[in-house]
């Protein structure tokens, strides 16, 4: 009862940035970099709900991937900025768990969603006879929704589990949000059962579904590199190294980072790893989905042309 009485008044977080210059510099570049993610996944929404010639699985599924990155920056971002411009660390604990669980929300949510993703492409490609049957409206509200049910389960469970815990080591974690790894040893009480059920919930949300990835793309890129078309090869080559940069950005700092021994990690190293998966992917999703993809560059061009005409 102590240690809870303890941790009702909350936690402090160590946060991201050096009061220095150089912390300032950082700061606004964090910024910077929230503003674009905001901007550009705002502007996919509205792009793909806009624009009937986006209204396929594919970009459907990338609708909810822009959504996903809009709540993963919005839950850490504005908390880092808040605490970094009043000076003042402190984070309540009803803040933490509504931090602790959009966290794990999105994680493990955006894992099974890029999963999805690569099976859509898988379909696309190497079956596309089938495709309008295997990916059909049904099956992708099915996939949204057990991404989206199954990472609620695993985050509520979670969140409560850690907020129950007794934390009477210390109150301060070492990270720029309520990351549970992060205040597992703070807790005074033996968490090894616990730190299990993380490592299965980091295994089942991301280690299988990047392999099942890894899995689906090399069965693509077999197929596209026998594509008679060079037209065709060279757009599914595209849409697939696409896809593969976004995985990459995403899974590797953050396989990395749970499924080490706590014994070889460090937490600055995990918060500087956890930058990647938090601020700089969200940011450049839109961007790599933007850029490489002429569709997506096309709708924008009839939405905007369709809007001047409207305003004329």
């Amino acid at each position: 009862m102590k240690g809870w009485n303890q941790t009702a008044t909350g936690f402090f977080l160590l946060g991201l940035f050096p009061p220095t210059k150089i912390g300032l510099l950082l700061f606004l570049l964090v910024i910077l970099i929230f503003l674009i993610a905001l901007l550009g996944n705002s502007t996919m929404i509205l792009l793909i709900w806009m624009d009937h010639h986006l209204h396929t699985p594919m970009y459907f599924l990338l609708s909810q991937l822009s959504l996903m990155d809009l709540m993963y920056i919005c839950s850490t971002v504005p908390k880092v900025a808040v605490n970094f411009l009043s000076g003042d660390s402190s984070i309540s604990l009803v803040a933490c768990g509504f931090q602790s669980f959009c966290f794990l929300l999105i994680a493990g949510g955006e894992g099974l969603l890029l999963a999805s993703m690569a099976y859509d492409r898988y379909v696309a490609i190497c079956r596309p006879l089938h495709y309008p049957i295997l990916m059909n409206k049904r099956m992708c509200l099915l996939m949204i929704s057990v991404s989206w049910l199954s990472s609620s389960i695993n985050s509520i469970f979670h969140t409560v589990y850690a907020l129950s815990m007794p934390y009477c080591k210390s109150r301060i974690i070492n990270h720029f949000f309520c990351d549970i790894p992060a205040m597992v040893p703070l807790a005074c009480m033996d968490t090894w059962a616990y730190e299990y059920t993380i490592f299965f919930s980091t295994n089942l949300f991301l280690f299988i579904p990047f392999l099942g990835i890894m899995a689906s793309y090399g069965r693509v890129l077999y197929a596209v590199h026998h594509m008679h078309s060079s037209q065709g090869r060279k757009k599914a080559f595209t849409t697939c190294s696409t896809h593969l940069t976004v995985v990459t950005f995403y899974y590797t700092p953050f396989v990395y980072t749970y499924l080490r021994p706590r014994s070889q990690r460090s937490p600055e190293e995990d918060k500087n790893l956890a930058v990647f998966y938090t601020i700089l992917t969200p940011m450049l999703n839109p961007i790599i989905y933007s850029l490489r993809n002429k569709e997506v560059l096309g709708a924008f061009q009839r939405v905007f042309r369709r809007s001047l005409s409207q305003k004329k």
